[in-house]
């Protein structure tokens, strides 16, 4: 697993592509409907770079080895810096998702983690997500200690574009200040 810097998005940027095309495939809307093809979502993951340079996002990709084929993208997640003034306390995990069949591997989970940790690195001490309502994902926010803080119905689509309820989760990472600093997080 690495933490991405600009450059690194962007030659990740086609497999982090084939990623989310198959999530997405496989039924997580994640902001995105059926018909995703490569490259649209490769222009999306490269239009990142200037939040990730400029410390407002976070990007870890997890790879695995194909042999001759080289190495494939198994999983991402990312960490969103909130740069309002009152809320640089807290941070929002996106995006977090696993190739389906790299799933059951506790990918997930270290995704998850590391983005915790990096999260404690910068000051971080209030983290939130959102994941859809009655998704398996919800037993692994909840089996790594996030709180769920609610639900709103017909929240996003899924990717045939049938409206579904989200639930809002958080997770303290620690006792922090209103007056926290900037968020840059050294990359790995």
């Amino acid at each position: 697993m690495a933490r991405l810097d600009p450059a690194g998005l962007r030659d990740a940027a086609e497999g982090l592509a084939d990623l989310l095309v198959d999530t997405v495939r496989g039924g997580a809307s994640l902001g995105f409907l059926a018909g995703l093809d490569r490259a649209a979502a490769a222009a999306w993951w490269r239009g990142l770079a200037p939040a990730l340079a400029d410390g407002r996002l976070a990007v870890w990709a997890l790879t695995d080895d194909q042999g001759e084929g080289g190495r494939r993208v198994t999983g991402t997640v990312g960490l969103a810096f909130e740069d309002k003034p009152n809320g640089r306390h807290r941070a929002e995990i996106t995006k977090l998702m696993v190739h389906r069949s790299a799933r059951g591997k506790g990918h997930a989970r270290a995704l998850l983690a590391a983005a915790e940790q990096a999260a404690v690195r910068a000051g971080v001490t209030l983290l939130v997500l959102d994941t859809e309502t009655g998704s398996p994902a919800q037993a692994l926010y909840r089996s790594a200690g996030w709180a769920e803080a609610g639900s709103i119905p017909d929240y996003a689509a899924d990717p045939a574009g049938v409206l579904h309820a989200t639930t809002l989760y958080y997770k303290r990472l620690g006792a922090g200040r209103a007056d926290a600093g900037p968020r840059g997080v050294p990359a790995q």
